[in-house]
């Protein structure tokens, strides 16, 4: 089990965040956490990492239970994140190539000598995202989905066994999203990749790969399963509180509203 979370809440200057989340995620899985905007997932991405601790209930990720062990050494060495609060901490003169290599120390900035095989590595990832032609960039010349990539390439510097991309399309125009999510793409079928969580509020990005789902509303766990079950009209409908139909193209799916009947 690489994720497993029982019975677990979430409270904050006494408000209740999360509330009675089960969810257990297995090796080899890959799932979409899906929903709307305040329905707790950065929450629940915060309480991963271990940056929340759970006020009721157990959360164990990859086999190592909260509360027992050294979340920082042993778990967040072991997630790579990509969102764009983290984005926006990185120093904007550093070199793309030089971002790529602080993931070797899970640090802001690159303040250690990396050695020649950190080096090959960085090179490695730069060249299979696509991103060498801009390695020596500075960081803020990047394009968003420029960025993206690079924030990609410094998560799996480590080896992840997780990898969380939070919303990780946020502000790219139709041809970068589409780019972008080929890349994700190709690590989530990679035969010995890290178990991908895709965190979105648009269903059109939900790749074939993920086959689970699951659905936030409110702080609390809607439905969870496989995605088509999920993603059904029905299910979709009563979770968004409007009639809503899904069409599926090339194994993705795409929502409109319906129309209601003049009859």
């Amino acid at each position: 089990m690489v994720i497993s979370l029982k019975n677990v809440a979430l409270k904050r200057n006494g408000s209740t965040i999360l509330d009675d989340i089960n969810w257990q995620v297995e090796r080899g899985e890959h799932w979409v956490l899906f929903g709307l905007n305040g329905a707790g997932k950065t929450a629940l991405l915060n309480l991963l990492n271990g940056y929340h601790y759970p006020t009721n209930g157990e959360v164990y990720v990859l086999g190592k239970q909260f509360g027992k062990v050294d979340i920082r050494e042993y778990i967040r060495r072991k997630i790579g994140l990509v969102s764009s609060s983290l984005q926006e901490r990185f120093y904007r003169e550093d070199s793309a190539y030089e971002i790529v290599l602080s993931g070797a120390f899970t640090s802001i900035g690159l303040y250690e000598t990396p050695n020649d095989e950190m080096r090959k590595k960085a090179i490695s990832l730069l060249k299979e995202l696509g991103s060498l032609e801009y390695a020596d960039r500075d960081y803020e010349t990047l394009s968003q989905g420029e960025r993206q990539r690079i924030l990609i390439a410094r998560a799996l510097m480590n080896d992840p066994e997780i990898l969380i991309l939070d919303e990780p399309t946020n502000g790219l125009d139709f041809i970068a999203r589409e780019h972008l999510l080929e890349v994700i793409e190709k690590i989530a079928l990679q035969p010995n990749g890290p178990t991908l969580i895709y965190v979105t509020h648009h269903v059109e990005e939900i790749l074939p790969a993920f086959t689970k789902t699951l659905l936030l509303k409110k702080g609390e766990v809607f439905s969870q399963g496989n995605t088509y079950q999920i993603l059904s009209e029905n299910v979709l409908s009563e979770f968004l509180g409007i009639e809503v139909e899904v069409i599926w193209r090339n194994k993705r799916p795409l929502l409109t509203k319906k129309e209601k009947s003049m009859s």
